[in-house]
């Protein structure tokens, strides 16, 4: 058995904030004393979330050591000013053509003047307060999540102030994710991201990445080990849940306005005219924050009287809709630079055991775990004759009671598993 190791956790999202932040290191957490790892957690003391789940405290270990420090959040001094700071920092960002002057201000200062993010100004005051920390206790290593990837240079500090070893824990690419596009950055802005990823990259002393694509990219930009451990789902969300005796779609998540598949809409609204019974039976269901547009172009299908709009929901009840559903719909945003993010929502679809269908970009990496795992289809952007004929064939499997739960293996994507792999890369197996 390999001896007890001591970790510093240096994470933003902690409990109560809601969302898919929070779930990959309070999982972790959760698990790891399991694999001879004693974990401390570094979180703000004041954070301002754009989002709550208060039903996420219950999973914290009752005798877990969660030092904080206070942190100033620019977003919380700027809602003051407009609403749209909230959406904004929870990552919906208006299309271009609809965004106001005061919104492109603030995408335009988020991006040159927050850089790596918003989350910068934490960095010294942790720095100054974690090496007390660290010179009055043990550890074995020092591990940053991100976003916000700010947090990574407080390890780039601590690393080079104490040489703990540093582990660099990437949930979303850095330089090459979507909404960089978004924020209007100046060249100078683009070349110092750059420049701070290089840096992180190259100085810590391993790399966790979440997706495949990332491991590839990642593996050209630094000769550093760079460990693929996905994100995962707990074993208990796989209980039973009666099924809705409607022809329930479900999506569970954010829908920003880039995620729009205006050819599910269109497809969802041929078989309502043409396809006997369909129309009655469809409830599409959205829970979470979702784009007005979205909203807009699902009415104007003509899909109002089918639409379930839920809003943000809990974690249980995000669960409870997931295995009460017939299908259950993953959506990324069609481009190139997406095709890494594996959303954490798609390993709690795949423990429903429900068929998904995925809509993104060619190449994605989600779609390969879906094909891998057999349990569903995805489908391009344009592919509208196709997901169509998809649906109506998964219809008529409902209507005959034959859509059965997917039987497949699914639980080397459990959280326990993928514990015991982040445990050996902090052993250093």
């Amino acid at each position: 058995m390999p001896s007890q190791k001591k970790v510093l956790i240096i994470t933003y999202y902690w409990p109560p904030a809601g969302g898919p932040g929070v779930q990959r290191w309070l999982k972790f957490v959760k698990y790891l004393r399991n694999f001879q790892v004693e974990p401390v957690v570094y979180v703000p003391e004041n954070p301002d979330y754009p989002m709550l789940d208060p039903s996420f405290e219950n999973e914290v270990p009752k005798d877990i050591t969660v030092l904080k420090k206070r942190i100033f959040e620019p977003y919380a001094l700027a809602s003051a000013f407009s609403d749209k700071t909230k959406t904004i920092s929870s990552g919906i960002i208006s299309e271009e053509k609809k965004q106001s002057l005061s919104e492109k201000l603030m995408l335009w200062i988020r991006g040159n003047f927050f850089i790596p993010d918003a989350r910068k100004f934490w960095v010294n005051p942790s720095v100054e307060y974690l090496l007390d920390e660290l010179q009055n206790d043990d550890y074995d290593a020092i591990i940053t999540t991100g976003p916000p990837h700010s947090l990574h240079l407080i390890g780039l500090q601590l690393k080079a102030k104490t040489g703990i070893r540093w582990i660099a824990d990437f949930r979303d690419p850095w330089t090459t994710i979507g909404y960089h596009k978004d924020l209007k950055l100046s060249e100078k802005a683009k070349n110092r991201h750059l420049e701070l990823e290089s840096e992180v990259l190259n100085k810590a002393d391993e790399i966790i990445v979440t997706s495949f694509s990332t491991q590839r990219e990642f593996e050209r930009k630094t000769e550093k080990p760079v460990h693929l451990i996905t994100n995962g789902f707990d074993v208990e969300s796989t209980e039973e849940t009666p099924k809705n005796d409607k022809f329930q779609i479900s999506h569970i998540g954010s829908l920003l306005s880039g995620r729009n598949p205006k050819k599910l809409w269109v497809a969802l609204s041929e078989l309502c005219r043409e396809k006997k019974g369909f129309k009655e039976d469809l409830v599409l269901t959205l829970a979470g924050k979702v784009s007005q547009t979205i909203i807009e172009d699902i009415e104007n299908s003509g899909l109002s009287g089918n639409l379930n709009f839920k809003g943000y929901v809990s974690h249980p009840e995000a669960l409870e809709i997931q295995r009460e559903s017939a299908v259950l719909l993953l959506i990324e945003i069609d481009s190139e630079d997406t095709r890494a993010i594996i959303p954490g929502k798609l390993f709690e679809y795949l423990a429903s055991r429900n068929t998904i269908i995925g809509i993104g970009p060619e190449g994605w990496d989600a779609a390969r775990i879906i094909a891998e795992t057999k349990t569903g289809r995805t489908f391009s952007y344009s592919e509208k004759s196709d997901i169509k004929r998809e649906i109506s064939r998964l219809y008529g499997l409902f209507r005959s009671g034959s859509l059965s739960n997917l039987n497949t293996d699914i639980y080397r994507y459990s959280r326990v598993r993928l514990t015991e792999k982040l445990s050996e890369v902090i052993h250093g197996n």
